[in-house]
């Protein structure tokens, strides 16, 4: 199982004064689904920041996105090490296959693949 991108999730209820904010470092707009906006350096497109109001189908909102090669290998990992598992391994209507994760500070990491 590889790595290929960790991405911070902003929580935020000004989405577009956020989006404002980190375009003026020079951050543009890679993906907007209305509850989720990611945005991306044009020069290295895998730094990335995603503004999110709230989760669109989990209770909780995710503190970072890491992108795996294998999220079933991850999920299996995940599981057997006892890991708390706050959202199952699903797939979404817009294209990936997740699950979310407690770390050991609280923190939720959304793990993913594209499908």
């Amino acid at each position: 199982m590889a790595v290929r991108r960790v991405v911070p999730n902003v929580q935020s209820e000004v989405v577009r004064e956020s989006q404002e904010f980190y375009g003026l470092l020079g951050f543009e707009e890679v993906m907007n689904h209305g509850w989720i906006v990611t945005l991306a350096s044009p020069s290295r497109p895998a730094a990335q920041v995603s503004l999110m109001t709230s989760d669109k189908t989990a209770p909780v909102t995710p503190d970072m996105s890491v992108e795996v090669d294998d999220v079933d290998a991850a999920y299996e990992v995940m599981r057997v090490s006892g890991a708390d598992i706050v959202h199952p391994l699903q797939d979404e209507e817009w294209g990936v296959r997740r699950f979310f994760v407690r770390d050991p500070n609280g923190r939720v990491v959304n793990v993913l693949g594209h499908r």
